[in-house]
């Protein structure tokens, strides 16, 4: 498939029923971030140029695949959120918790300023740092992220974040196993068992993502 394929699916995609009805009354708000993606993403080196033609599936869609594993959550954090994937995919589908958005990188926390006054998320704060950094600053019930680093580093930095008995649900490829053995120490440490992978469905014909749960124990 070439581009202008990838570019007509991408937009046929983005304003199909399917779409319209899986995010419901979300939508128009979804639908408004991924046009300022569209719009600004590249130029501001947020997404690469190959990413824009699939826009909705390999992100909008991907980082969405997310929030039914959210459920009873009133606080997230999204560590290294970046251009706000997942955490403002989720702040928009659950206005109900609060989301914190963790970037370290200045230009990109500007950038997901920006989205948050433009689409009125008033759930959303925006913390420009490292995860480590915030230890002991707040808590919260559930850390995700998506495509930071090795599961074992993950855990390591993010987890005392979590509440006790909370959880981190993460977005990760699909050979997410193979990092299980080197994660287990720093798991163990924190009273976690062994990790749940789920796959990551949203609208037919999407390919799932691969979404892992850990519950942090002590």
């Amino acid at each position: 498939m070439d581009d202008t394929e990838q570019t007509v699916d991408a937009q046929t995609l983005g304003t199909s029923d399917a779409v319209r009805e899986y995010f419901g009354e979300h939508y128009d708000t979804v639908r408004a971030y991924a046009q300022m993606l569209m719009e600004q993403g590249e130029l501001r080196g947020l997404i690469g140029p190959r990413e824009v033609p699939r826009l909705w599936e390999r992100h909008i869609l991907n980082s969405a695949a997310v929030v039914p594993h959210l459920a009873g959550a009133r606080s997230v954090a999204d560590i290294g959120s970046g251009a706000g994937l997942p955490g403002v995919v989720v702040a928009i589908m659950r206005p109900d918790a609060e989301v914190f958005l963790v970037e370290p990188m200045e230009r990109r926390t500007t950038w997901l300023g920006e989205v948050v006054d433009e689409l009125g998320l008033r759930n959303v704060e925006v913390k420009r740092g490292r995860a480590e950094e915030y230890e002991g600053a707040f808590e919260v019930d559930v850390v995700t992220s998506r495509a930071v680093g090795a599961l074992s580093k993950l855990v390591r930095v993010a987890m005392p974040l979590v509440r006790t008995g909370g959880e981190m649900v993460l977005l990760k490829g699909r050979n997410v196993r193979d990092e299980f053995d080197d994660a287990r120490k720093v798991l163990r440490r924190y009273g976690a068992g062994e990790p749940e992978v789920f796959p990551g469905e949203t609208v037919e014909g999407v390919e799932p993502t691969t979404i892992v749960r850990l519950v942090r124990g002590k």
